[in-house]
């Protein structure tokens, strides 16, 4: 008989930060929520607490704002996520937080909460890397899904693709050298004039629904790169000049006050900003089939997961790709896209299973006491052909990769 790990978990949006008890579980996103997860992937209980007022109002992430509303609701949400699964802590098997990356302020919540519960009932801890969530909350959904397969990884925050050979051993072979698509998705639709309550991504995929995706030209970003990295910074400046040469001045008229004939204009922008934005996507992705297949010649799916895996149109287009090779695409339903508490505490799972797990931390922790945080997180090790020159890369890795992590801990073990 399977035996059900009580989880649970939390992740902070923008925030990039989660815990997990073994099948119970936590989100923030736009919000916290706890999510209660059994070992055979049921969700037993989902409490959410927004924060989509703050985003809005600051166009972003202020990282101490959403510190402090974290730390005012953290206790709730957890008693609540409990009470609504009809579990108490002495059923738990493991907590799961997530440690990096993300920012810092943010993380140390989620990470001393997650400390707290885990010492004073004697549970072990599973540190989770926010991206490795992604990309194996895939296996909840798709039960067949093996290891090897390729992931592309897509947020607000974060472009990656790579090679997931099983639990916690991944090889990068490419990565963003400036901004995600995600971010690149939000300030277009900022710029258009869009209702961002819901999110920039959808709400821009809705207008270009509406226009012309060939009325502007725009330029696919590192034509002249043949690796998998990513590029989108010089896009949202071709973006911004486009608004600004067609006079466009959302201040005075956002989208909903816009005349027929501006509308039909923003839409041109948004279609033609996504259909490059995504074929960039596309371009990327095909090369790293066939890197991914020169490592793992068995390799069958193609993953793709992340908050911008939500667009209809990126699936779309990215499903021409994967039949091109005979692969498979795999995507995770929307919910489970964008950053979640599920994902966090099946990722737990995954690793408390395989016994990767930390011993419970004292009772007698001090509250200022050093927390293990991992704000800048590289996932996998990077592919020969994949290593960028880029400084942005090279001053971002601060702490070992989480794959290099495992195998220093495997051969200090054995």
């Amino acid at each position: 008989m399977e035996r059900l790990f009580p989880m649970m978990s939390w992740s902070f949006s923008e925030l990039k930060q989660a815990v997990m008890i073994p099948e119970l579980l936590w989100r923030w996103v736009l919000y916290l929520v706890l999510d209660v997860v059994t070992g055979n992937g049921k969700i037993l209980s989902q409490v959410i607490r927004s924060q989509a007022d703050l985003l809005v109002q600051y166009g972003g992430v202020s990282p101490k704002m959403a510190q402090e509303a974290h730390a005012q609701v953290i206790d709730g949400v957890v008693e609540a996520a409990l009470q609504n699964a009809n579990l108490t802590p002495f059923d738990l098997s493991a907590v799961a937080v997530t440690i990096g990356p993300g920012l810092s302020l943010c993380l140390r919540v989620g990470v001393r909460k997650a400390r707290m519960i885990a010492g004073k009932h004697n549970l072990p801890m599973v540190g989770v890397h926010h991206m490795e969530a992604h990309a194996l909350v895939a296996r909840l959904t798709e039960k067949e899904l093996q290891f090897p397969f390729l992931a592309l990884l897509i947020s607000g925050g974060h472009n990656l693709l790579i090679l997931a050979q099983s639990v916690g051993r991944y090889v990068q072979l490419g990565t963003t050298i400036d901004d995600a698509i995600g971010e690149a998705y939000d300030k277009t639709a900022r710029w258009l004039g869009l209702d961002m309550r819901r999110g920039g991504g959808p709400a821009l995929e809705e207008l270009a629904l509406e226009g012309d995706p060939h009325a502007i030209k725009l330029s696919v970003p590192m034509q002249q790169h043949k690796d998998c990295n990513f590029s989108y910074a010089g896009l949202k400046t071709q973006v911004r000049r486009a608004i600004e040469s067609k006079n466009i001045d959302v201040n005075n008229d956002p989208i909903v006050a816009a005349s027929t004939k501006d509308r039909k204009l923003r839409a041109d922008i948004a279609a033609s900003f996504q259909r490059v934005a995504v074929l960039h996507l596309e371009q990327r992705c095909d090369r790293a089939v066939e890197w991914a297949q020169s490592i793992e010649p068995s390799i069958n799916c193609l993953v793709v997961s992340g908050g911008v895996a939500s667009n209809h149109y990126v699936r779309i287009q990215l499903d021409k790709i994967v039949k091109k090779h005979n692969l498979k695409l795999v995507c995770p339903p929307p919910s489970l896209c964008t950053d979640n508490g599920v994902m966090v505490a099946w990722t737990g799972i995954e690793h408390f299973r395989l016994g990767m797990w930390e011993p419970p931390p004292s009772v007698e922790e001090p509250e200022d006491g050093w927390l293990d945080l991992r704000p800048r997180w590289q996932l996998g090790e990077i592919f020969a052909e994949g290593r960028s020159i880029s400084p942005s890369l090279k001053r971002a890795r601060i702490h070992p990769s989480l794959t290099s992590s495992i195998q220093m801990s495997s051969q200090h073990n054995s």
